[in-house]
């Protein structure tokens, strides 16, 4: 089971984003702010499988919190989905550069495509390793 670490800070959207992850068979792990999931971090035994960011956050936004995990040697790679309802292309190519593995503009797509393309994502991941250890 994959392990998703759910960073939104709009608690009603948190609650039905981690719900419908666990229906499709996921384990999440919700955190209401990039504070509490840096601390939730610390606290894993197991890191996640990928992060589902969203970039505007109250207190610290996307931005900080990914040059927060790219420079700790345990978290840096780490997978992370930004998942927001906008950003400019500015700050999509820097959250590119920092090394997100994905954008998805949450306008766009209902919530079951977005979680469909986490699950795609994780797979296509798994296979990739898979493939490059043997």
């Amino acid at each position: 089971m994959a392990n998703i670490l759910v960073i939104e800070d709009e608690k009603l959207l948190l609650e039905v984003i981690s719900k419908k992850l666990a229906l499709s068979g996921m384990n999440p792990i919700s955190c209401s702010g990039g504070e509490e999931a840096l601390d939730c971090l610390e606290k894993l035994s197991v890191m996640p499988d990928v992060i589902w960011l969203d970039y505007h956050l109250k207190g610290m936004d996307g931005l900080v919190f990914l040059e927060a995990i790219k420079k700790n040697k345990k978290w840096e790679k780490i997978p992370v989905v930004v998942v927001s309802n906008s950003a400019s292309s500015d700050e999509v190519h820097h959250m590119l550069a920092l090394g997100i593995n994905k954008y998805i503009l949450k306008a766009e797509y209902r919530l079951d495509q977005i979680v469909e393309a986490i699950k795609e994502f994780i797979s296509s991941e798994t296979n990739n390793e898979k493939s490059i250890g043997g």
